[in-house]
């Protein structure tokens, strides 16, 4: 097994507004890993207002290492194609880490190594587990998070067996692989890991799900946040199908058919009281479901799931419908 000079490995940190996380993030990363220690570690930051430059600027005096740079285009997808740019050629191994994230402080070492160790995939994705702190609202919806109503049943989120597998949650790439099919879709403003990974997997390359390798994440505390994080997810994915033509997972349509018959329960409420059937079932499901988190945490915050699958639920199959009908529009 050929190793990886740790010269050769670049950590990548999209950044907006992540004052609140950034120098734990950096500092996980950093203090305990002989690989990360050596490896250049950038930040790209959106233009943060949060303090979140400033903060990265007192770390990189502990972690000479350490370098901000400036990510005018703001999206993560613009952040990692900086590594497309000829003065990243000498670089084998790229790792991307996100600010809003709790990690293993041999993080990077394991990538790289397990990388090392197996030549013959293009990159390796993570699980990541819902981390249930902070206000009552981010822990009862870390609470079902990862849950199959609540993920779907992705193998990233919370899956616990390793293999191939056709998208997770990013975090190790061979950069030859990475510019070979020209990095991410910076038109993707959501869904742009699983759109590059489609792409990855078409170009007969492939992606292994590492489920020892985990790092926790913390979830939206608020409801309007998780809306509009889960709206975007839904026109990402809209518009990755319509890109590729790929026919949505039945777990994705899920969501799309619950928005499709809350719209004709609508229709139907004014004439009759069939139009009550489903919104009922699917308030009973969910509160079922917010009562058994409360007592299986022992916590109230648990009731937080009805609201916060209702939300999870609506907002992507409604960014789903939107997202076809923008791509279509845009496409005539």
């Amino acid at each position: 097994m050929v190793k990886t000079p740790p010269q050769r490995v670049i950590v990548l940190i999209p950044t907006l507004n992540e004052a609140q996380h950034i120098e734990a993030v950096l500092t996980q990363l950093l203090a305990q890993d002989a690989v990360a220690g050596q490896a250049r570690v950038i930040v790209a930051d959106g233009g943060s207002t949060d303090g979140t430059q400033g903060i990265v600027e007192e770390v990189a005096k502990r972690f000479p290492n350490v370098e901000l740079r400036h990510n005018p285009k703001r999206t993560q997808a613009h952040a990692m194609n900086m590594l497309l740019a000829p003065e990243f050629d000498g670089y084998d191994i790229a790792i991307r880490c996100d600010a809003h994230a709790a990690y293993p402080s041999d993080f990077i070492s394991r990538l790289s190594a397990e990388l090392d160790r197996q030549p013959d995939i293009a990159s390796i994705v993570i699980p990541m587990d819902a981390v249930a702190e902070g206000n009552c609202f981010r822990r009862g919806l870390a609470f079902v998070a990862d849950s199959k109503l609540g993920a779907g049943g992705s193998p990233h989120r919370g899956g616990v067996k390793s293999g191939y597998v056709e998208h997770g949650h990013h975090a190790a790439f061979r950069l030859d692989a990475f510019r070979a099919i020209e990095g991410y879709d910076t038109s993707f403003i959501a869904n742009e890991d699983a759109e590059f990974d489609r792409r990855l997997i078409a170009s007969r390359r492939k992606i292994w799900l590492d489920a020892s390798i985990r790092i926790g994440y913390f979830p939206r505390d608020s409801l309007r946040g998780l809306w509009r994080q889960y709206y975007k997810y839904g026109v990402g994915r809209a518009r990755n199908c319509l890109k590729h033509g790929d026919i949505p997972a039945r777990r994705q349509m899920i969501p799309v058919v619950h928005v499709l018959l809350l719209a004709l329960s609508l229709l139907i409420l004014p004439f009759s009281l069939l139009g009550l059937i489903w919104p009922l079932f699917y308030l009973l499901l969910l509160s079922w479901v917010a009562i058994l988190m409360a007592q299986k945490h022992q916590a109230l915050c648990g009731l937080v799931a009805l609201p916060a699958l209702a939300a999870m639920h609506t907002s992507w199959g409604i960014g789903f419908l939107v997202g076809l009908v923008q791509a279509r529009k845009a496409g005539r």
